[in-house]
């Protein structure tokens, strides 16, 4: 169930265990990451779906990723291109991708659904990922595509700044403290942009992050009425 960050928390239940569990949801989606990409990793090695399943990964980055031209077609009509701003998020270019992803997902996922609930952090993901390929593909001028669950999990990282936001200033600390992660995780783009090459899919990732947080300001437990006491109190 999801706390309300207006509230203190509640006194510990003896016998219960300290740790919440993962969400359930946030689970099932690192499952389906999980799947597909054992799947294609198999397939690469040549250990599943004979000689065509090396080439799993391309042929799934094709179908399934966003870029500006399959934004410009779903604008014409091509309504069946708007699923990709869903389904890109569980394709990746690497096991190292799809690990570091999930290993995001599972640790933001447990905070954000703790303070939101599995519905509001689901939709947080969705939102994210959905309106992190927009801006993608609004802002990118080439055909680089983006795939990947990062725009959904900095959706999280929006949703998870604006809770420890609220957080902080119930102790009448420094907020701007809430935003270290996402200053922390922009600035190790940059410098590996820098030492590697720059790769425009942090457009996406930034998207989702600004998409996250608007959402949580939304649907948090006391998030809203919490921003307006703080806006009626400047």
């Amino acid at each position: 169930m999801a706390r309300s960050f207006q509230r203190p928390l509640p006194s510990p239940v003896p016998g219960e265990s300290p740790v919440n569990p993962v969400p359930p949801v946030v689970l099932a989606l690192v499952l389906v990451i999980a799947a597909i990409e054992v799947a294609v990793s198999l397939g690469g090695q040549g250990l599943v779906g004979g000689p065509a399943a090396v080439g799993w990964r391309v042929g799934l980055i094709e179908r399934f990723a966003v870029s500006p031209a399959v934004l410009d077609y779903a604008l014409q009509g091509q309504a069946g291109l708007w699923t990709r701003f869903v389904t890109y998020a569980f394709v990746h270019g690497s096991v190292i991708h799809a690990l570091f992803a999930s290993v995001f997902l599972l640790a933001l996922g447990k905070f954000v659904g703790e303070g939101m609930g599995q519905a509001r952090t689901l939709l947080v993901f969705g939102v994210g990922t959905v309106l992190g390929g927009v801006v993608f593909a609004l802002a990118v001028g080439d055909r680089q595509p983006l795939y990947g669950a990062y725009p959904g999990v900095y959706g999280l990282i929006g949703a998870f700044t604006y809770l420890l936001w609220l957080r902080l200033g119930q102790a009448g600390e420094n907020r701007l403290q809430a935003f270290r992660m996402i200053g922390f995780l922009l600035g190790i783009q940059l410098v590996f942009g820098a030492i590697f090459g720059s790769n425009a899919q942090w457009v996406g990732d930034v998207g989702g992050f600004l998409a996250g947080g608007a959402t949580a300001v939304l649907v948090a437990p006391g998030g809203l009425a919490a921003l307006r006491a703080r806006l009626r109190a400047r």
